[in-house]
């Protein structure tokens, strides 16, 4: 697609809005038996897909590494075959999910007769806008069909090969199923500009907006969006160690929340430690973390008792590393734990190692995070541990969704009311 010419990208847009709009209409009508057909035959064909998704997954990350990206940013894009299997397990579990569409919320009966229902609908067509991460392709295009939506998927310039050799797996699954193929749908080019018209709306025919990737895609969606935003801004996520902790759970539980994969939303990217036990605990977590390959930022205090630090800005404490790099300060217990988290954290996930159940609930009381977790690897901020099958992403705003966002998150309701000639006076 020449995608220099501006009007012929606003056309090939508007065309891809109007597909969207008459498939997300087949979709709120389409039974459950049928969307689970169609994903577990997607599941299929990614697994029949696996040598050719990874020849085209091999061209992106080759241009990754000319262009001289961080090891965290390659490990996000890099595909294998355990990735691949494990995205077409996550639609499979999609698939065992209870339908939400239909689903009867609440309901009541008023004394004038009238029975109220609020029942689950789709939200119609929801575009989303994703960095780096391929197996967005998949999940998205999964939650978004089994909660009858239809989807506009636009992945960034470093995962086009591999993002659609995925989106094809998908379509092939639609076509068994004998489901619309414009219910998923990817943007055919890289030029900003389609961006640019996904957040318009396209003519009204985007109803919500999923950016998925660093700061500054989503503070231009949050920006620039005319429909509403499932934000998910950064992940500046921080583990507390507390004068009650087992010293090694949190070692085990601090190692994991960083360094299992440092490129992920969910990696812990400060530690606080109770200064009550900075003498028994901090350089035990220190010492394990740096044998697992992490740098260590921290305050001049931290450095009075582990030199081998370097020292860290200010800065540090507002910045998402997604890298083997950790910022590391005391503080005097759960109260100013929390008071630091609340000026530095970007509200996705924060964690708790405690055995003293009075400071646990401080700690959830007094911070408000889209996922709090007590004695558990943040790395557990992430729909498919929920038992949610996937996510489109973890939604730090309030309104509508938060945390991960899952099929019931990618619903709707209506109020259905049922009379027998009531009339009102």
């Amino acid at each position: 697609m020449a995608t220099e010419d501006t009007g012929s990208l606003v056309e090939v847009m508007a065309e891809i809005g109007k597909r969207a709009r008459a498939a997300s209409r087949q979709l709120a009508l389409a039974s459950t038996e049928a969307k689970n057909a169609a994903l577990i035959a997607m599941a299929d064909a990614l697994n029949e897909a696996i040598p050719t998704i990874l020849a085209e997954n091999e061209k992106d990350v080759a241009r990754a590494q000319e262009q001289g990206m961080t090891a965290a940013f390659i490990d996000r894009l890099t595909l294998n075959a355990v990735r691949i299997v494990a995205m077409s397990e996550g639609l499979r579990a999609i698939a065992e999910l209870p339908d939400p569409v239909g689903q009867t919320i609440a309901a009541w009966d008023r004394p004038n007769g009238l029975s109220i229902e609020r029942v689950r609908t789709p939200l119609g067509v929801i575009g989303v806008i994703y960095e780096s991460r391929p197996n967005v392709t998949a999940d998205a295009g999964a939650l978004c069909l089994k909660a009858g939506n239809a989807v506009i998927l636009r992945g960034g310039s470093d995962s086009k090969h591999s993002s659609a050799a995925i989106h094809a797996a998908l379509v092939e699954g639609l076509k068994a199923a004998g489901l619309p193929e414009d219910a998923i749908q990817i943007v055919p080019t890289a030029d900003r500009a389609a961006v640019g018209e996904m957040l318009k709306g396209l003519s009204g025919n985007i109803d919500v907006i999923v950016p998925r990737g660093g700061r500054s895609l989503v503070g231009r969606v949050q920006d620039e969006a005319r429909v509403p935003v499932f934000a998910h801004l950064e992940g500046i996520c921080h583990i507390y160690v507390d004068r009650s902790a087992d010293l090694e759970m949190a070692i085990q539980v601090v190692v994991n929340s960083k360094m299992r994969r440092t490129g992920i939303c969910g990696a812990a990217e400060t530690l606080l430690v109770d200064r009550a036990v900075a003498e028994t605990h901090l350089v035990p977590v220190l010492e394990a973390l740096k044998a697992a390959g992490c740098a260590i930022r921290a305050t001049d205090e931290v450095r009075r008792l582990y030199a081998e630090a370097e020292p860290a800005e200010d800065s540090d404490f507002d910045t998402e590393y997604l890298d083997a790099i950790i910022s590391v300060a005391l503080v005097d217990g759960v109260d100013g734990a929390i008071a630091h988290v609340e000026r530095h954290s970007s509200h996705h996930t924060e964690a708790i190692v405690a055995e003293d159940p009075a400071a646990v609930e401080a700690f959830f009381a007094g911070i408000d995070s889209a996922i709090l977790l007590h004695n558990a690897s943040t790395q557990f901020a992430d729909g498919g541990e929920f038992g949610m099958g996937a996510e489109i992403g973890i939604a730090t705003g309030k309104m509508h969704a938060r945390g991960p966002v899952g099929v019931e998150q990618l619903t709707s309701f209506n109020y259905r009311v049922r009379g027998h000639g009531q009339t009102r006076p």
